[in-house]
């Protein structure tokens, strides 16, 4: 009962990982917001008491806010934010049409903001009258999103897109109470088990999202982690390598010679996936 007496928003969580997500915060004594298009009641029903259901689309301003706002109505707080709604519309890059990666955006990065945006609003207003913050946000990236993934553009730079956002909340949100962390799961759902039909099941991703979800967690912020099944990675991000000075402005006649030489103390990086 590592989260009990907390109030969690689950986005997506109609199905797969995300209802997995709520399933476990209920089992681990929190209070759950199910956000879904379409399945959230049954999820809500599900749970029982402890879960109410949310229909909203988070990717609108409204639909984020009211997230929020069926929190501390329904449960009177919101100590955590799950965002894990999203879509894949995958096409290789020449054959993707404007509504195709605008929606991928939307549906991902876009609700990943309007939902922090919202939530992170109310804890700052809570944290200046002098309440006690210690809240948590998830977002959900994946493998795509650190190495790219091909027949995804769409959703490989929407996921890289959510691994900035949430550096960038962990700094600006740690003066009020609040850590941001993601995860980069694989497991077999809906938008994967036809192609990795061998993954692990959604279930073993939720432990995770549960921990950093708790109390326990406070320390832990601006990490990024892979999960499957039993495996857990810390991912590092980007970090600089090897570098040279010219000690002026380059000629570009001379800078193949330099890249090379740089390329060759640097490790080949990861492979994109279907490569």
């Amino acid at each position: 009962m590592i989260c009990a007496g907390r109030v969690v928003a689950v986005t997506g969580a109609g199905r797969g990982i995300g209802r997995e997500h709520a399933l476990e915060f209920a089992r681990q004594g929190a209070s759950v917001v199910v956000n879904d298009l379409d399945s959230a009641a049954s999820v809500a029903a599900e749970i029982g008491a402890a879960a109410v259901p949310h229909a909203e689309d988070v990717s609108t301003w409204s639909g984020a806010e009211s997230l929020v706002t069926t929190a501390l109505s329904s449960f009177g707080r919101l100590d955590v934010l799950v965002n894990n709604a999203g879509i894949v519309r995958d096409r290789m890059l020449v054959s993707t049409s404007e509504a195709e990666w605008d929606d991928v955006l939307r549906v991902h990065l876009k609700a990943h903001f309007l939902t922090t945006r919202h939530a992170a609003a109310h804890w700052r207003a809570a944290a200046k009258s002098g309440e006690t913050v210690d809240a948590r946000v998830i977002n959900t990236s994946s493998g795509a999103g650190l190495w790219g993934s091909v027949g995804q553009s769409n959703y490989s730079a929407a996921k890289a897109g959510i691994l900035g956002l949430t550096l960038v909340a962990a700094a600006e949100l740690s003066r009020y109470g609040v850590t941001v962390n993601a995860i980069a799961p694989s497991a077999r759902t809906r938008m994967t088990e036809d192609l990795f039909p061998d993954l692990p099941g959604p279930e073993d991703v939720a432990p995770l999202v549960v921990w950093l979800g708790s109390p326990e967690s406070r320390h832990v912020t601006g990490r990024i982690f892979e999960v499957e099944g039993g495996r857990l990675t810390v991912v590092n991000g980007h970090g600089r390598g090897p570098a040279v000075d010219n000690g002026t402005r380059w000629n570009p006649a001379d800078l193949g010679k330099a890249v090379d030489a740089l390329l060759a103390e640097t490790p080949d990086p990861t492979q994109v996936y279907g490569t």
